[in-house]
């Protein structure tokens, strides 16, 4: 059995969703299918999340709502007319969503989490009904009563229960239509997931089921080694492990989400990266184990947005639970923290700046400083984490050297390096105007014919 995830590129409009038709009948196999909203039909599009973030806003501050939902169902009817569909799908679409607008605006966050996931509820409703409609059997199935989720204020996640509830989707002779990006509280209410969650959906029915493969695809023919819009022409992967491919997509490659590999890594369930637009195009293989290809380094990845917290204080390495009481401190504050770099007498808390508040940075600083005692503590922002991944690299004298000279010829300054235990990564913190020169430095020093 294989579970096929399309993303938003791969559903945007009608000419796209006759593609993903074709590829669903040309493989019995695939019995699952999840969904994404529709995506950018064109570079300056605007995506249907996008206006249905813009629709939440309105309904939440007394805006323009009629025009904005008319936006949003008439994407869909766009999408209806050219595939020749019903006008009812279309009434389907508008009730639910006025059904969603008048919906508790007590909390805000859940309001917005609702809105947002009509796009991907809708969108696996309309694309039952074509299939359906071109001959191919399939029903439409919620996430209601079936994907299960953890209750505010975690980040979404499924519950174990979930797996149990998912099963027998793969049981039945017709096609399973799923929506991405969102599952319910036990009480009932709506989560959703990080954006580009339905990664996440796709891979939880895979590993509910036991799908001898999932396949996601998106709009390219493969992952790449370093991210084509920065560097010309990158190297395509052909088989890359688990653990790789979680450090690249943590750090920036946008083609999978980084914690969607998680529910088909526990049970060794192997992954195809694919395009839908080039569905003959092998695409790249996500596996427990891979061969060797020669290269100490399969990929190179950038993400900006991080701050960075400095704690120093002397004879920081005597005291017992220092570390521990600073975690907690932030933990408190509902912050997670990416990387913890330190020395005898400082440590350094990587953190996504989009988690922090002047409010909780004057919080966190007051605390370190009255309930630790530190000699100086202090936020700084605007890094980027350049990460090198490769199972070679373990075996590779001498890489971090050569990183750190590409880095130096850029003439841009190191601030924080840290290597993890598994050695599959190795990551530099720079300041992010210098992100792009320097991912191109690095792929010319482990990927040039040169340096091979």
């Amino acid at each position: 059995m294989i579970v096929c995830k399309f993303g938003g590129t791969s559903v945007a409009n009608a000419e796209q969703i006759k593609k993903v038709a074709n590829i669903v009948k040309s493989n019995p196999d695939r019995k699952i299918v999840a969904v994404s909203a529709p995506g950018k039909r064109y570079g300056d599009d605007i995506k249907v999340t996008d206006l249905l973030i813009d629709l939440a806003d309105a309904a939440l501050n007394n805006g323009d709502v009629t025009n904005k939902l008319q936006n949003v169902v008439n994407r869909y009817k766009e999408i209806t007319d050219e595939l020749g569909l019903d006008q009812t799908v279309c009434d389907v679409i508008a009730k639910d969503l006025q059904e969603r607008v008048a919906s508790d605006k007590s909390k805000q966050e859940l309001f917005i989490d609702n809105i947002k996931a009509s796009g991907e509820d809708n969108n696996a409703k309309l694309i039952a009904e074509y299939f359906n409609a071109i001959g191919l059997r399939a029903k439409y199935v919620s996430p209601k009563d079936r994907l299960v989720v953890n209750d505010l204020p975690e980040r979404t996640m499924a519950l174990p229960e979930a797996y149990d509830n998912l099963k027998d989707l793969g049981n039945g002779d017709e096609i399973v239509v799923f929506p991405g990006f969102f599952g319910y509280t036990r009480e009932g209410i709506l989560r959703t997931f990080d954006r580009g969650g339905s990664d996440i959906t796709g891979s939880i029915l895979a590993a509910a089921v036991k799908a001898d493969l999932y396949e996601n695809f998106t709009d390219v023919d493969c992952v790449f080694s370093a991210n084509p819009k920065v560097v010309n022409d990158p190297v395509g992967i052909s088989e890359i492990t688990y653990r790789e491919m979680r450090e690249l997509s943590y750090s920036g490659f946008s083609v999978f989400h980084d914690e969607a590999l998680m529910p088909v890594f526990k049970l060794g369930i192997p992954v195809t990266v694919k395009n839908t637009n080039n569905p003959s195009a092998p695409g790249t293989k996500i596996l427990p184990v891979r061969q060797p290809n020669g290269r100490p380094v399969t990929g190179i990845s950038a993400d900006s947005g991080f701050s960075i917290l400095y704690v120093s204080k002397y004879l920081m390495n005597r005291e017992v639970g220092f570390g521990r009481k600073l975690l907690q401190i932030i933990e408190e504050e509902h912050i997670s923290y990416d990387h913890t770099p330190s020395g005898l007498d400082d440590i350094s808390v990587v953190i996504r700046s989009n988690q922090l508040t002047p409010a909780a940075e004057e919080r966190i600083l007051k605390r370190v400083k009255e309930e630790l005692h530190a000699d100086d503590v202090h936020f700084r922002h605007g890094f980027s984490m350049i990460v090198i991944v490769g199972e070679g690299m373990r075996n590779n004298t001498g890489l971090a050297a050569r990183a750190a000279s590409a880095i130096s010829r850029t003439g841009a300054n190191i601030e924080m390096i840290n290597q993890g235990s598994s050695e599959v990564s190795l990551v530099f913190g720079v300041l992010q105007q210098s992100e792009n020169q320097i991912l191109r430095a690095l792929y010319d020093e482990f990927f040039s014919l040169v340096s091979l």
